[in-house]
């Protein structure tokens, strides 16, 4: 059954009470998985559902039942799949091999260099790079993925109308523009809360056919994502750092406990056995429209800079670009070596040789 056709169905039906049992008919084998919906049997259930309607219809987002023929295979396979979930951007790279990379918020310099070589040199393999979207190894992990290019998920812990941490909204918008894909099992209007990130790690470990844990401290949410990428039976391989260095304290632990030391992006491959994930690669190929509409985008905004720095203000007078779509545009220019922000707000075109 189409999940938003069968959503748009319960707005009709007269009381919360009947909303609700036709859900648990509608969605038949799930019902025990829609029993815990965070769309509530509250009061507010009509209009929270008709303001969730028209957004993913505004916002281009897929709602994606889970016995529906596209939705992740892998994560279909956890004992507690969502229903639901709510994807804006390419649906499709949900179904392709995935390599988790995570760690902590507060990263070393040597672990975000390190999150960037894991991510490119697995990318370049073919395979999408799926992570959470936060500050740190997250991030790092993301952005070296658009640079290679290969497809990369974020899985948010929250609605996908409002993306957290809200400073990388600019980074979800290149996300979605570079063929990849926003996730979450959480509708619009829900924000992120203590306990929702714990139930988040565990769609990206089940997303994916593996976790490299880069850095981490022994308390801290990555090591909670580590759990559940052994609870779902997905290898799991963390990354040895230095002794004297506490953000490497929990990859010890799980090394200890049985994790998987890799020194490489090989190490990864080869415990994998992977050599060319057939499946991504075409997708790559197919070069998705998002990506051909990016193209265009940046060339009028590469002409729009020029080589003297200006403002960002001027770039949406001269391009008449959304704030937000220039935002994506210009992280995608500065990971291509094309374009180079200067103090002030300001961005120009970079010499080339």
């Amino acid at each position: 059954m189409n999940a938003l056709r069968a959503l748009a169905a319960l707005g009709r039906l007269q009381t919360t009470a009947e909303r609700w049992s036709a859900a648990v008919a509608a969605w038949g084998s799930e019902a025990a998985a829609l029993a815990s919906y965070p769309i509530s049997r509250t009061a507010d259930f009509e209009s929270r559902l008709d303001a969730d309607l028209a957004w993913l219809e505004a916002s281009a987002t897929r709602l994606i039942a889970a016995d529906a023929n596209d939705y992740p295979p892998q994560l279909r396979a956890i004992p507690d799949a969502p229903a639901v979930l709510y994807v804006r951007g390419a649906s499709a790279v949900l179904a392709s091999a995935q390599i988790a990379i995570v760690g902590s918020r507060a990263a070393t310099a040597g672990g975000l260099a390190t999150a960037r070589d894991f991510a490119t040199k697995l990318g370049r393999k073919g395979l999408s790079i799926t992570s959470g979207l936060a500050f740190g190894i997250d991030a790092a992990s993301h952005k070296a993925a658009l640079a290679v290019p290969t497809p990369t998920i974020a899985v948010l812990p929250g609605g996908l109308d409002s993306v957290y941490p809200a400073e990388h909204a600019a980074l979800a918008e290149a996300i979605i523009a570079g063929g990849g894909a926003l996730l979450s099992e959480l509708p619009p209007g829900w924000p992120p809360r203590r306990n929702d990130f714990p139930r988040r790690n565990r769609l990206i470990s089940g997303l994916s056919l593996g976790v490299v844990v880069v850095e981490a401290v022994d308390n801290g949410g990555t090591m909670h994502t580590a759990g559940q990428a052994v609870k779902q039976r997905r290898p799991l391989f963390a990354v040895p750092g230095s002794i004297h260095n506490p953000q490497s304290a929990g990859c010890h632990s799980l090394i200890r406990a049985g994790a998987r030391l890799v020194r490489n992006p090989d190490d990864v491959l080869h415990d994998l056995n992977i050599i060319e994930p057939k499946q991504q690669l075409n997708l790559l190929e197919g070069r998705p429209p998002a990506v051909l509409e990016l193209d265009k985008g940046s060339e009028i905004l590469l002409h729009a800079c020029g080589f003297d720095p200006i403002s960002f203000d001027v770039l949406v007078e001269r391009t008449g670009f959304l704030p937000q779509r220039i935002a994506a545009l210009l992280l995608l220019l500065e990971l291509d070596g094309l374009v180079e922000s200067y103090p002030g707000g300001r961005y120009g075109r970079v010499q080339q040789a």
